[in-house]
């Protein structure tokens, strides 16, 4: 067992005011409300869009956090920004927001996980807080990716929202609680089938690559869904197996919402009961990093799961790159 393990001790969480509903979609693209609700779940999702920035989000749900703690932010030592759709290229989105909360003693960097970035995120987070030299992390999922949406694309832009949720970490109290055990997978060779080609580097933007569309989200559905499934499914059975659990052992699943499909077949799989499954892309969409903390948000704080001393709560999540992984927690509170 481990000497030191990371708990959650608080979450916060961030949402734009305006929704983009199936039927704004359906004045936008060929697209109708049972096409997308029959093959996503999703009615609808919030829109940040573009001005504000990643960061606009970032801050008040790492405020959130801190507050339901009674955490004062020179008290973190550590800030990672789980995102894809960073403010700029840098100076980083973590940065960014230890100025505007005040964290004058912590640091910290953005991690890139795709859909995945949350949990790669409280992954490493919560190793620093084994090792000693982290007593105190955020760790914060956000993302703007309607910036990155190309809404004459029904392919992708009937699936994702923006949102962000945060997460404080400490060491545990106790041993044999937090943050139990993580596996965590990526394989580049699935890059091309969820991407965004243009924006750095290789395809700097220019008029050229502005026309051609490249600095927009490009997936192929087929190809992503196939390994979003075996890849949420296989990881999730194989921590509960090394763990010494089955489905039966979970107080709660919180899956990313990438799509409800996946979700119940990663659910099956478990043979976890739909009632304690986390859902809401009905409401939000994919949240890209955003997701599994939006989803933790409202099992702890508005679902009334009454999560008890001892409750273990498997995440899982598959996002482009490919990255895959699951993690296994064992709550603990006071």
């Amino acid at each position: 067992m481990k000497a030191r393990t990371a708990y959650v001790r608080s979450v916060g969480r961030f949402l734009p005011e305006r929704k983009l509903t199936n039927s704004d979609l359906e004045k936008m693209v060929e697209t109708s409300n049972e096409w997308i609700v029959s093959r996503t779940g999703i009615q609808e999702r919030r829109i940040l869009g573009a001005g504000p920035g990643c960061s606009h989000m970032a801050v008040p749900a790492a405020k959130e956090c801190l507050e339901r703690a009674g955490v004062g932010p020179e008290e973190v030592d550590l800030i990672i920004v789980g995102t894809v759709t960073p403010d700029m290229m840098f100076p980083s989105t973590a940065c960014l927001v230890q100025d505007m909360i005040g964290a004058k003693n912590a640091w910290g960097f953005d991690l890139s996980a795709g859909c995945s970035g949350f949990l790669f995120s409280l992954s490493t987070a919560a190793q620093l807080i084994e090792s000693g030299r982290v007593n105190r992390a955020l760790v914060i999922g956000s993302d703007v990716i309607s910036t990155l949406i190309d809404y004459r694309d029904r392919g992708t832009c009937v699936i994702f929202g923006d949102g962000a949720g945060a997460v404080l970490l400490e060491a545990c109290p106790e041993p044999g609680f937090g943050l139990l055990d993580f596996i965590l997978h990526m394989d580049g060779s699935g890059g091309e089938y969820l991407c965004v080609k243009g924006g750095g580097s290789r395809i700097p933007p220019t008029h050229e690559s502005l026309d051609n569309r490249e600095h927009f989200v490009t997936q192929d559905g087929r190809q992503v869904y196939k390994a979003a499934v075996n890849g949420m499914a296989d990881v999730s059975v194989r921590i509960l197996e090394r763990n010494g659990l089955t489905g039966d052992d979970l107080t709660l699943f919180v899956p990313h919402q990438a799509n409800n499909r996946i979700i119940e077949a990663t659910a099956k799989r478990l043979n976890v009961e739909d009632k304690k499954v986390v859902v809401n892309i009905h409401k939000y969409g994919n949240t890209v990093a955003a997701s599994i903390p939006l989803a933790l948000y409202e099992a702890v704080l508005e679902n009334e799961r009454d999560l008890k001393k001892g409750d273990y709560l498997l995440m899982s999540a598959f996002g482009a790159g490919f990255t895959w992984g699951s993690a296994l927690l064992r709550w603990w509170q006071s």
